[in-house]
């Protein structure tokens, strides 16, 4: 899928010079933690595109930006520690997770995001690069209602400079998510 324009409104990047961009197969010269992730879609045999971005993608406002698309199509990967339990939330760039709808979405008391330390340990990725593929000692995702949209999403590929672009039905077939309602009202 190298054609611009057949993926640009679907939130493709629109400056193919700020980006290196493959399929899920092919070189190995990626961080380690980024082949994880490429490792996970082959395996799957998803329908999904890694994508470096030189600049960084640590937030999602910098990940819309590099990426080129709208903030609601940038999922954000969020880790809570609810009742001891690791869990990766996954919310749209543009909302904020509520943690008591979160506690409830697991049958937990009570939930709160994990410190940064945790993020790491419990993902295996950095903050801010957290990809919902690969994941350490997570064995529960969430992803919001919110992100069950048609065309590409983007998700953290395991680095701060990588990002994966698929559909949302692979990201939940992937990941192995839950859809739920896990967002602030607004």
């Amino acid at each position: 899928m190298t054609d611009e324009a057949e993926h640009k409104d679907e939130g493709e990047a629109r400056d193919p010079g700020a980006r290196r961009s493959r399929a899920t197969e092919g070189v190995r010269d990626w961080p380690e933690s980024v082949e994880r992730v490429s490792e996970a879609f082959r395996a799957a045999g998803a329908e999904a595109r890694i994508e470096e971005f030189a600049d960084g993608t640590p937030t999602a406002e910098a990940a819309a930006a590099a990426v080129g698309c709208e903030l609601g199509r940038i999922v954000k990967s969020l880790l809570f520690d609810c009742d001891g339990v690791p869990v990766l939330v996954l919310v749209p760039g543009d909302r904020r997770a509520d943690r008591d709808k979160v506690a409830r979405a697991i049958g937990a008391t009570r939930a709160r995001v994990a410190s940064a330390e945790q993020v790491e340990a419990d993902t295996g990725f950095p903050p801010g690069g957290v990809s919902p593929f690969a994941l350490a000692r997570v064995e529960r995702v969430l992803i919001d209602n919110n992100l069950l949209v048609d065309g590409v999403i983007w998700v953290g590929a395991g680095s701060t400079t990588h990002m994966a672009g698929l559909p949302a039905a692979e990201l939940v077939r992937v990941a192995r998510a839950e859809p739920a309602d896990v967002v602030t009202d607004t």
